[in-house]
């Protein structure tokens, strides 16, 4: 099939393009004007067309003869830095144009990446309660998840008055390559940091204990009550395989789906193995006066649906980064 991927030069677009390359799709990629990274992509056999989702011609230019869209193209948290006028122009702006073009063009499928950042996953005692896509209410916070929200809403109404054929994939935080490895929230320096200026109260006794350290370490992370932080996060390769298990599936269209790894990692135990691999000492720490890290998704909607099962958990993860690493 012809497939689109905007963002495709990102770490998730260049994976998923390769993926889909191999599964026989012909894939182009819409790339703005000196993207340094299109040189990742200079060994597939990919139709690169230069443009901008701002700029309605270009993408209805990318969009001619396209039968399926990956839209991953944003401006996102970690980029940048982005102004609120960028969000607006790139992610709402540029949604509403892809879905207008995709709309013209009558595409089979077309898939929208937003993210989990648009959930209230922070609370003072973490989450007790599986989040589930269609229950938990959305709480944007900032400009990105914002984007995000309206993004989402735009595809729902283009699918209910269009008919253009829509899946929103949420994303938890994902990992490529060898990116799990350098996670801050695993390492010493990164609470040392937090809690520097932190003198007074509880905070005071954590930041003795973090400075009692003067070697980089791993931490196992646990909240007030001594309960390790736990997370649920995304293999690069799990997402793209959610992409192969949906495309042209109907029992898809017009759904969000949250999409993560089979579980989620505890702190208290992904540590140690991480530790062993890096050859790196840990501590393990209660960490007071913070608001704790502890929330899990319920995937049975994505497993039930679109027969989205993910095989990657966090060892499997770090194993994959670490053979990655020792190849780079």
């Amino acid at each position: 099939m012809q497939v689109l991927i905007t963002g495709i030069t990102g770490r998730v677009g260049a994976y998923l393009a390769q993926t889909l390359t191999d599964d026989g799709h012909q894939v182009r990629g819409l790339v703005w004007a000196g993207d340094p990274n299109t040189e990742r992509l200079e060994e597939l056999p990919i139709d690169l067309v230069e443009g901008d989702l701002t700029n309605v011609e270009d993408v209805r230019h990318a969009m001619k003869g396209i039968e399926i869209v990956c839209h991953l193209g944003a401006a996102f948290q970690a980029g940048g830095p982005f102004t609120h006028d960028d969000y607006f122009q790139i992610n709402v702006g540029g949604t509403f144009n892809m879905l207008e073009a995709a709309s013209e063009q009558k595409v089979q499928h077309f898939f929208f990446a937003s993210t989990d950042a648009i959930y209230k996953k922070y609370p003072v005692d973490g989450l007790n309660q599986p989040i589930r896509e269609d229950l938990m209410p959305r709480k944007e916070t900032g400009w990105y998840a914002l984007s995000k929200v309206l993004g989402e809403e735009m595809c729902i109404s283009y699918f209910r008055s269009q008919r253009v054929p829509v899946t929103i994939f949420r994303f938890a935080l994902v990992f490529a390559t060898d990116e799990i490895l350098n996670f801050r929230q695993f390492y010493l320096n990164y609470w040392q940091n937090l809690y520097a200026q932190r003198t007074t109260g509880t905070a005071a006794e954590t930041r003795k204990d973090l400075f009692n350290h003067q070697t980089e370490k791993l931490v196992v992370a646990r909240d007030k009550n001594g309960r390790s932080y736990q997370k649920h996060v995304l293999d690069v390769r799990d997402l793209v395989r959610a992409f192969q298990s949906s495309i042209g599936k109907k029992q898809a269209m017009g759904e969000v789906f949250q999409l993560a790894a089979p579980e989620p990692f505890a702190w208290e135990t992904t540590i140690p193995y991480l530790a062993q691999s890096l050859e790196l000492e840990y501590i393990d720490l209660c960490l007071f006066d913070q608001t704790p890290t502890f929330y899990q998704f319920d995937l049975r909607k994505s497993k039930e649906k679109i027969g989205f099962q993910p095989k990657y958990d966090v060892f499997n993860t770090i194993d994959y980064a670490l053979n990655y690493r020792s190849k780079t």
